[in-house]
């Protein structure tokens, strides 16, 4: 009887198994896909009826929280990232999209918090320091917000988006002459990204600075932007 029980918990483990390995390779098929809403529920009513058969398997975990979100099931998601982080109060997957679930609920003292415990344990990624520094400008901390920016610079000074990100909330505060700075320096980093050439010409108009504005414009064309992509640009400085 003995032999025959130790068999079915193969058997049973075996599937589990399976199951795990067949839906990380459907997910990942089916978002390279664009999949439906459809496929998506029907992953989640399969990962349910693995949980139920093995509740403390973090990876069937994992995937649920993945479909949800994908569903925009901002609730059921973060319901599914806590069970993880009650079986593993360490695991950095949950804790970071835990934490974009919160945003997406609005919740940003508990997205803040996520964040912070994810960064305590990997303090050099960039998504979640970008992460609490969208969260802190949601809950109107200034200050907080351009600490963290300025540190996203220093940590990752060789990436375009992150003086991106703080040129972004520098217009948003009305420092134009810091935005220009920052969109330059992006630009060094990546110069044929026409989205940061445009967000330059965006702060310099603000300035009043129209000269610079538009030979900024003429080098895009130059360098063979489409004159008509500009067309709004160019209307503001006639």
């Amino acid at each position: 009887m003995r032999n025959g029980e130790n068999e079915s918990i193969r058997d049973w483990k075996l599937r589990v198994l399976m199951t795990v390995v067949f839906l990380s390779h459907f997910l990942i098929f089916s978002f390279s896909q664009s999949p439906t809403p459809k496929q998506w529920r029907d992953s989640v009513s399969v990962l349910i009826d693995a949980i139920n058969k093995n509740p403390k398997d973090v990876n069937l975990r994992l995937l649920k929280g993945e479909a949800n979100i994908n569903l925009k099931q901002w609730e059921y998601a973060v319901q599914e990232y806590g069970y993880v982080l009650r079986l593993d109060e360490k695991n950095l997957a949950a804790l970071f999209f835990r934490a974009f679930c919160h945003t997406q609920l609005r919740h940003y003292d508990l997205a803040k918090v996520d964040y912070e415990t994810f960064l305590t344990i990997q303090p050099e990624h960039f998504e979640a320091h970008i992460g609490l520094a969208h969260t802190l400008r949601q809950l109107g901390r200034k200050t907080d917000t351009f600490d963290e920016l300025n540190r996203i610079v220093q940590l990752f000074p060789d990436s375009a988006e992150a003086y991106a990100a703080r040129a972004s909330y520098e217009v948003e505060q009305r420092l134009y002459n810091a935005a220009v700075y920052d969109w330059d320096e992006a630009l060094r980093l990546q110069p044929s990204n026409v989205e940061y050439a445009v967000s330059k010409v965006d702060a310099l108009i603000r300035q009043g600075r129209r000269h610079e504005a538009r030979d900024v414009l003429d080098a895009l064309v130059r360098r063979g932007t489409p004159r008509g992509a500009l067309k709004e640009w160019y209307d503001q400085l006639k």
